[in-house]
């Protein structure tokens, strides 16, 4: 069986995102020991071998009060493939996290294109900084999907153009947009990722309002419900103060 020449790839189209938990070391134990190396010392590793139920007073003291270091001993890295709009969102979140994009320099991207799904508000409406999103009509979304589904089959036709005459891809990548689907691996904390929570969420836990773009939101509650399997009691803790990162 052969590959199909990348000239003879079509365009394809996805209204969704992927977001999958690769590797981890990260449980409320974690939390724990590292919380009670402050009083105990070596024996804190003692930690790790009991029930964290047990303790579940103490992530919540440490959720509330804001002692935020215990929650950085623990690690996750999911592999994410979205439009590279959310990318750029997503690199604004430095502090606590680590990225490797797929890189158009070094590969032939492929044809895979973002379109709203259906269920995707459309139409903003309100002033800057007090602004809600609504439904559209059937027929805005008609015209969103034409429209884009016409673009990105020009602009990939243009890109095909350009490397079938030699122009590197580095340089012929340019005619590509924002909605074509990237991939990456994202490695992070459970306190970096209650940070990136609390902006790239709404959730009426909230105790501080967010308004974050729909499709990183897609991502971040793939991510929320991986968190919460691997930090059951760190996840409600979470939830129990507000959604605030400590």
């Amino acid at each position: 069986m052969t590959d199909t020449p990348a000239d003879d790839l079509k365009p394809s189209f996805r209204g969704d995102v992927t977001v999958e938990l690769i590797k981890h070391t990260a449980s409320d134990a974690d939390v724990l020991f590292a919380a009670r190396v402050s009083t105990a010392g070596e024996q804190s590793l003692e930690e790790l071998q009991k029930d964290p139920e047990r303790s579940k007073g103490l992530i919540n003291y440490l959720m509330r009060d804001r002692h935020g270091s215990p929650f950085e001993h623990n690690s996750m890295t999911f592999f994410v493939s979205a439009p590279i709009f959310v990318f750029r969102e997503f690199m604004r979140h430095r502090v606590g996290w680590s990225y490797n994009e797929e890189s158009g320099r070094y590969r032939e991207l492929e044809p895979v294109f973002y379109v709203p799904a259906e269920d995707r508000k459309l139409v903003q409406q309100g002033r800057p900084g007090k602004y809600v999103f609504v439904e559209g009509t059937p027929e805005q979304h008609r015209t969103v999907t034409t429209a884009m589904e016409e673009s990105y089959r020009q602009s990939y036709a243009a890109y095909q153009e350009m490397l079938k005459a030699g122009v590197a891809r580095e340089v012929a990548r340019a005619t590509l947009p924002v909605g074509l689907f990237s991939s990456m691996y994202a490695t992070c904390n459970a306190r970096s990722l209650m940070h990136f929570l609390g902006l790239r969420t709404q959730h009426e836990l909230a105790k501080v309002p967010s308004f974050p773009q729909r499709e990183i939101e897609m991502v971040a509650e793939k991510m929320e419900a991986e968190w919460a399997g691997l930090m059951p009691l760190t996840h409600a803790a979470y939830n129990a103060n507000g959604r605030v990162a400590p």
